[in-house]
């Protein structure tokens, strides 16, 4: 079975980060591409939010700030590559669905990629910087794991009835 990436939401910061938030659980890609288009002048507030720091749901094309590798059906991965074709065409361009697929294709193939090197479970997070010499959108991913001497938050407690 594939694996693709999923949003996770730890707090409710992404609703007040990003334009649009991503559903905890939707699927999502790193999304750069919706990028193509601006210069670093042309990233403020939380557009500039998504864009240094966000995964792109393939359900409401909001942002995320954390993903996790999850098992995908093949019937939902085609399901999410027909979707995003659609967004291609609506909204980046693209002449027409059978133009859009291969390129659609690639960004799913790139996230199986990613996530097939991943624990179940691990927290991904993407950056992305503007070069300012000639343009490019530089994109990196790292693991966010808690300092080895953070204590587990105590989330329950077992006493004796009386």
């Amino acid at each position: 079975m594939t694996r693709l990436l999923k949003a996770i939401r730890l707090d409710v910061s992404d609703t007040k980060v990003f334009p649009l938030a991503a559903e905890a659980g939707d699927w999502v890609i790193p999304g750069t591409f919706a990028f193509r288009a601006y210069t670093d002048e042309g990233l403020t507030g939380k557009l500039r939010q998504a864009f240094v720091s966000g995964f792109l749901s393939l359900e409401n094309f909001g942002w995320s700030t954390l993903a996790t590798p999850a098992e995908i059906s093949e019937e939902e991965r085609e399901r999410l590559l027909d979707r995003l074709c659609e967004h291609f065409v609506e909204e980046h361009g693209a002449p027409s669905i059978e133009a859009a697929r291969p390129v659609a294709e690639a960004e799913l193939n790139d996230t199986a990629e990613i996530a097939s090197e991943l624990d179940l479970n691990a927290l991904l997070a993407v950056s992305r910087e503007i070069d300012e010499d000639d343009g490019t959108i530089r994109e990196s991913f790292h693991l966010v794991t808690p300092p080895d001497d953070a204590p587990h938050a105590r989330i329950w407690d077992v006493t004796e009835d009386d």
